[in-house]
């Protein structure tokens, strides 16, 4: 007897069961299975305000390019992830986007709401248009075609799609993939854990003990606004850390026209101890680096102090060290001593993923997605590749978007017979936009 007798008689398929199952296989199958190449000129990998820069300027001069964006919509950092309070740290005539100023209107420092608001009107009046929920898994150049050749897979139908472009722009962003470190006995706390994209205002939290892991902006303000609204708030200071004011921010800005960088520095070092005093006693200790300095060697921004600052002295917040441990409700801190909260909230910034799926570069980006080159020579790579943003000076605010597409246009119209032959090429000039867009919503870079 065979063991096919011993186990008695089959279950087979109806033939209608073997047809959906067939055709479940078919469209799985397809659906792994690039749909035909779209070409085009230019590819912009994302629709922060350094892509739909990067779009507009290229709009301007009439080249065409495909915008693909993650998420479901334009600078999604700003429109979906911030916080309620947020505000721009830097004068608003500082953040502009390429060939768009700030309606007159607008206060000084632009809250979040009229920022977004400048973003959609931006969008509209430059015919930007992504292609949402696209994900890119790879991009890699082709030597004998000499182009870009970037797959994307659709978030809401799983399909694979290819595009093709002589030149490829990346615009990812500096904060794209939440960052949470890993702490032992993370797993066994008893409350919430948040990260800071998920946060919007200290309502829901009001007479928990929330503990706010990263000191950031981001973070020091989420702690500001989680004491203003009622809850009993506490914060990890682990490193030393430049606080500074708006104005300190904003005269330093201004006194980079007329003397050296080292001496503006030392200038606002020295003002930021003068108004805020000695500030160890509360658990915040300085650098011996100026407080640009440490943001241009280490990416590691000034803290712009709304408030924060006064409620630590006050008691409203306390400082803890870095955490040694976490066992149920209970946090152990590195000196010993614990806490009970009910809340855990990560304003501990960003990773990018942008090195997993950018393949043959070694020379515009490193590990971490950031530019390799200092501002202002970042933006330009090998084989057509450029990005925008990525150097540390926040959102759209690298003032190179104009050069890229300067680029890109001479480029292109020297490599083409039948695109852009009527076009005017004009060098436009330099924008310099000291950006904050970047640490004036989210903080400091990952740790």
């Amino acid at each position: 007897m065979t063991e096919r007798s011993r186990q008695g008689p089959q279950s087979r398929p109806s033939p209608t069961e073997a047809s959906k199952k067939g055709v479940g296989e078919r469209r799985s199958s397809e659906s792994q299975k690039p749909k035909k190449m779209k070409e085009t000129v230019v590819i912009v990998a994302g629709a922060g305000p350094s892509g739909i820069s990067t779009s507009a300027c290229l709009n301007l001069q009439s080249i065409p390019h495909i915008v693909l964006e993650r998420e479901d919509i334009y600078c999604p950092t700003w429109t979906k992830k911030a916080y309620d309070r947020l505000h721009l740290h830097l004068a608003k005539h500082l953040c502009e986007l390429p060939h768009m100023p700030f309606p007159e209107s607008y206060p000084t420092f632009v809250p979040r709401k009229q920022f977004v608001q400048y973003l959609d009107d931006y969008v509209t009046q430059f015919k930007v248009n992504p292609v949402y929920n696209r994900s890119i898994e790879s991009a890699t150049y082709d030597k004998t075609a000499g182009k870009w050749l970037v797959k994307a897979r659709n978030i809401e139908t799983n399909e694979v799609e290819e595009y093709g472009s002589r030149f490829l722009v990346v615009a990812t962003g500096e904060t794209s993939d939440p960052f949470m470190p890993e702490i032992k006995g993370m797993e066994t706390f008893t409350g919430k854990i948040l990260h800071s994209t998920t946060y919007k205002n200290g309502a829901p939290f009001a007479n928990q003990g929330v503990l706010v892991v990263g000191c950031g902006n981001s973070g020091m303000e989420l702690a500001y606004d989680l004491s203003n609204f009622g809850a009993k708030t506490s914060i990890i200071i682990r490193n030393p850390l430049h606080i500074i004011t708006r104005w300190m921010m904003y005269m330093e800005l201004e006194l980079f026209k007329y003397l050296p960088y080292n001496t503006v520095d030392g200038i606002v070092l020295k003002l930021s101890k003068l108004w805020y005093g000695d500030l160890s006693k509360y658990g915040i200790k300085r650098p011996k680096e100026g407080p640009f300095a440490m943001k241009d060697k280490y990416g590691k921004y000034p803290i712009v102090d709304v408030g924060t600052v006064k409620k630590i002295k006050s008691g409203d917040i306390q400082v803890f060290p870095g955490i040694s441990s976490i066992k149920g409700d209970e946090v152990i801190f590195t000196d010993g001593k614990s806490c009970k909260f009910d809340v855990i909230l990560f304003a501990t910034g960003f990773h990018r993923i942008t090195k997993k799926w950018l393949k043959d570069d070694d020379d515009l980006l490193d590990e971490d997605g950031i530019a390799k080159q200092s501002y202002p020579n970042h933006w330009k790579g090998k084989n057509g590749l450029y990005c925008a943003g990525l150097a540390r000076k926040g959102g759209g605010g690298d003032g190179m978007c104009d050069q890229v597409v300067y680029q890109v246009s001479f480029q292109h119209v020297e490599t083409s017979d039948n695109l852009l032959r009527s076009t005017r090429v004009r060098r436009p000039p330099v924008i310099l936009v000291s950006g904050g867009l970047s640490f004036s919503v989210f903080g400091d870079r990952r740790p």
